[in-house]
């Protein structure tokens, strides 16, 4: 799998998301409170929401726009149009770099 290399896990606070541009994918990474990553596209497919912007707890974020919910694990949609985002793979290495595989 082909992994990208988009910052520092300091770039991101915790229980907080940001927004990358990777291999002209728009991705958002979310930093949560046990101090794991989960990754998603970024852009909800409801309307276009920006979902690194939304609210986080330990399992979903919620789009700012329109209250639509996403698992952060499988990206599956759980509020009312059930159209999922896909997931993608992320972790940091031992330097503090975040790295992405897209999926």
């Amino acid at each position: 799998m082909n992994e990208h290399n988009i910052g520092r896990i300091d770039d991101i606070p915790v229980g907080e998301g940001r927004a990358y541009v990777v291999n002209g994918t728009q991705v958002a990474v979310y930093r949560l409170r046990d101090g794991s990553l989960r990754a998603l596209d970024a852009i909800c497919p409801h309307k276009g929401g920006p979902l690194a912007d939304g609210l986080t707890d330990a399992n979903v974020v919620v789009c700012p726009l329109h209250g639509y919910t996403y698992d952060l694990s499988s990206g599956a949609e759980l509020s009312a149009s059930g159209q999922p985002v896909c997931t993608h793979q992320a972790h940091v290495d031992d330097d503090g770099s975040i790295r992405i595989a897209l999926r």
